[in-house]
């Protein structure tokens, strides 16, 4: 009976999840394009779809923090943050609390916190993101990189530029040797170092970095 209950489980995951794949690619083509409603309605698509799969599947966890992206994305935090929140319970259970896709559930809470000023709340989260992925990527990973790049812009909204600065330098540090100096994610790097520089009057090397930044940026890919 159990076996065939598993076989009975295989088969409907098997068969909803190209059409959650359908939903979600559908999802964030819509939303590129601007058509939030439409892509609102793809996501709620590909969550029920995933639902039927099981309620602390994975699949539930990428569809809820795709929704959850949507309307972040509309400044509709209050829908954003409880499916945020569902997506990295489900994440933490299935994985591990130290899984690479529970960081990037952290990641995602703490810049949702950090958008409604709530840098308490949002703290906590970046640092234990920055410190799973530097557990489990390695400390020079690109991932690394963006929350290190996280943790200093939430410095640098409090005007703590001294814990902001070293954190932007290191992040600049780890995209130039792991995306190569022309790295359009370099000139993002590079760019907010330059506004903290800006904060702190140190116009000239603020200005040397935007032009650097804007080389990056003017290079045809």
């Amino acid at each position: 009976m159990k076996h065939t209950r598993l076989i009975v489980l295989a088969l409907a995951f098997m068969s909803a999840m190209p059409s959650i794949a359908h939903a979600q690619g559908a999802s964030m083509e819509l939303s590129q394009a601007g058509k939030y409603n439409r892509a609102v309605e793809a996501a709620l698509w590909a969550l029920e779809v995933a639902e039927q799969v099981g309620p602390d599947h994975l699949a539930v966890a990428r569809s809820l923090n795709n929704l959850a992206s949507l309307y972040q994305d509309q400044g509709d935090y209050a829908k954003a943050e409880p499916l945020y929140n569902r997506s990295l319970e489900i994440r933490e259970k299935a994985l591990g609390p130290d899984h690479p896709s529970v960081g990037i559930s952290l990641n995602n809470l703490a810049v949702l916190y950090r958008a409604q000023g709530d840098y308490a709340k949002a703290e906590p989260l970046v640092k234990r993101s920055l410190e799973i992925r530097e557990k489990a990527l390695g400390p020079d990973h690109p991932s690394v990189g963006i929350s290190l790049n996280n943790l200093a812009v939430l410095y640098r909204a409090q005007s703590d530029y001294a814990k902001a600065e070293p954190l932007f330098t290191r992040s600049l540090a780890i995209n130039e040797k792991a995306l190569g100096p022309d790295h359009p994610d370099v000139a993002q790097s590079l760019e907010n170092l330059a506004i903290l520089y800006r904060a702190t009057k140190r116009d000239n090397e603020a200005e040397a970095l935007e032009q650097r930044a804007a080389a990056i940026r003017a290079i045809k890919r």
